[in-house]
This record gives C-alpha cells, structure tokens and sequence, in this order.
C-alpha cells in the first residue's frame, strides 16, 4: 500500500541504508554500555563517530529536501533501544516538543522543560508543520519486538488533548509499521503513534532523527 507523506502523515522509504553503513553503526554502539542498559541515547551524533561522519555527509539532509519546502536543518538525534532488558510500551501520543540552546519569551512558545541537560519546548503546531521525524530501522522490527504503530492522517487533526487522542485511537483502525533493518519511516512528529511491549523481545535499535526547516523567533538557535 502507498502512503503519501502530506496526507497520511507518513511514507516509507523501503532497503534505504546499505548493509555495510548499519553494520558499521552496529558494530560501534553495540559494546557501548548505555545503549545496552538504557532505553535510548540522547544526542546520539555528537556520540558516536559513524553516526557524527554519515550524518555530516548530507545524505540524509537531501532526502529532508523532498519533504519540507525550505531548507532543512537537523534538529535532534536519539538512539532507542528496545531489549529483553529495556521492554517498554508507550501509549498514543504526539512528539510535541523540541529542542533549543537557551530560553526565549514568544508567542505560543512553551510550556518549557529540560531532559539530560537539553531545554524542551513545546511549539506552535506551526512549528511542528514543517518538522519531520526518520526512523532509520537498524534491526528488523514487527509485533513481536514492539514495533511502532500509527493512525494514518491523525496529523491533520492539529495538536489534540489527552481526551481527543483517546478518542481517535478508540474509533481508528492503527497501522502497524513491520521493517527491515535498512528501511526508513518518514513521519510527521504530530502523527499519532505508539507502540506495545514486545511478546518476544530482542534488540529493537532505532535511530531518530528529526529535520525541520522552521526559521526560529530571532536569536533562538536549536539544539542540535
């Protein structure tokens, strides 16, 4: 089935890294003992070598270009790792926040937080428009070791309350999002999505990686 990024809130982008790229990220977070004993890496290109030198090669950058009218800039990098270790469900939700260097006062900006050392805020939905999120498969993924699940247009819903997002998750039919290890999902960050614990868990490496080509209140920087 196709699935249209603007419409459906998400595309999939099917066998998009090599083996030998995800080999070599493999290989360099595999020993590193946070990824094993923790849920996920924050920052994860400032990290780890592999990551820090594919990333700064553009490629990623360029396929941004084919989703977002400006120029995109990354914004935020997180590794997930779901394991027999670390085996956690998350509910449906939006991804509402994002990162930025220091506090500014702006319309619609806020509330504000701060998580491992890095200031949160939640932005207009404006913001969120033109912001996309890739999840880079490093490991196959299905039902069995939690893999995400997404209500298809939810985005065009605009940012809703814990009520309304109940709501919608009751009355709709989720999609869940089987891949291969290589394969990317393109999706909005306001997209509905969740994802259960796994029935057989094993290693569930995901690498996050969020665009945006949102020009910041002056003097604001983001955190990446």
């Amino acid at each position: 089935m196709a699935f249209d990024f603007h419409h459906d809130g998400f595309v999939w982008l099917r066998d998009a890294l090599p083996a030998s790229l995800i080999n070599a990220i493999l290989q360099e977070i595999t020993c590193d003992d946070e990824v094993n004993s923790g849920s996920g890496v924050r920052n994860a290109d400032r990290k780890y070598a592999t990551l820090k030198e594919w990333l700064a090669g553009g490629d990623l950058t360029r396929l941004a270009c084919r989703y977002l009218e400006g120029a995109p800039q990354q914004v935020r990098t997180i590794l997930f790792n779901k394991s027999p270790r670390k085996n956690w469900l998350v509910t449906w939700h939006q991804d509402r926040t994002v990162c930025v260097k220091e506090r500014f006062d702006a319309p619609d900006w806020g509330p504000w937080s701060e998580k491992d050392g890095v200031l949160h805020v939640q932005p207009p939905i404006e913001t969120l428009e033109r912001m996309l999120a890739f999840r880079i498969h490093l490991d196959p993924v299905d039902e069995s070791n939690g893999c995400l699940k997404v209500i298809p247009g939810s985005h065009r819903e605009g940012l809703l309350s814990h009520e309304r997002i109940q709501q919608v998750a009751a009355s709709s039919k989720p999609l869940s999002c089987a891949a291969q290890a290589g394969d990317i999902l393109v999706m909005k960050p306001h997209l509905l999505h969740a994802s259960s614990k796994g029935t057989t868990p094993n290693q569930r490496r995901i690498l996050h990686v969020e665009f945006s080509d949102y020009p910041l209140p002056a003097g604001a920087q983001w955190a990446s």
